[in-house]
């Protein structure tokens, strides 16, 4: 059994969540600004379907990308340097929650319900949640969003309506968090795409370690300017 939170109660401890679904640690609570911040200060993410009550998660192991071990391969690394694609960063964060939210191949649904739009689009007027943006054209092709608190860049959802144009806003987000000096990338569940760009598994111990120390740097609030020559 897990816990139903209300909306004053705090987060049970993460070495509680349930083995079988992983991570799977509490429901109820609501998507506040200070709920979700709470949430990810301590390793915690909401996931759920519409209709459902609010879920919170903290699998173990988990998916993380530190920033140096992000692999370019050589395709990608010409892709980089072309002058076809523009990166914009939180300019339409709306429009890119929408997009990742947007059915894809067989689905039906998404777990990206208006409820989630809202409480991270509140987010993102607020200076915490961010989105990279790949343009052609301009037309926006692909992107990502995520949250950031201190040094942690929390990874949510990615999107690409041509190839490679997520991973392209991927490659320029990690370089400039390289350049500003964050730790870790949070990327939540293992995929086999995430892998094949440098992430791994590692034990949620570890995870919940290593983000203690960085959410508790100065961090980069505010709308995001990156850097030009980040590829240079």
């Amino acid at each position: 059994m897990i816990p139903w939170l209300d909306a004053h109660a705090p987060f049970p401890p993460v070495q509680r969540a349930l083995v079988e679904p992983n991570g799977l640690l509490a429901a109820g609570a609501d998507l506040s600004m200070a709920r979700l911040l709470a949430a990810y200060r301590a390793g915690i993410f909401p996931w759920f379907n519409p209709g459902e009550p609010i879920l919170w998660w903290s699998p173990n192991p988990r998916m993380v990308l530190f920033p140096e071990e992000f692999k370019v391969s050589r395709s990608l690394g010409k892709k980089l340097r072309r002058p076809d694609h523009e990166i914009r960063v939180d300019t339409s964060f709306p429009e890119v929650m929408a997009a990742c939210a947007a059915p894809r191949g067989s689905q039906s649904g998404t777990w990206i319900s208006p409820a989630m739009r809202q409480a991270y689009g509140r987010l993102h007027e607020a200076g915490h949640a961010h989105s990279v943006e790949t343009w052609m054209d301009d037309q926006l092709v692909g992107g990502l969003y995520g949250v950031a608190i201190g040094k942690m860049f929390y990874g949510e959802s990615m999107f690409a309506r041509r190839t490679d144009a997520s991973k392209l806003a991927l490659a320029h987000l990690v370089f400039q968090l390289r350049r500003w000096g964050y730790g870790l990338i949070d990327c939540q569940m293992e995929t086999a795409h995430l892998a094949s760009l440098g992430a791994r598994a590692i034990p949620r111990e570890e995870f919940v370690h290593r983000l203690q120390v960085f959410v508790n740097f100065d961090g980069n609030p505010g709308r995001w300017i990156f850097d030009h020559d980040l590829f240079a």
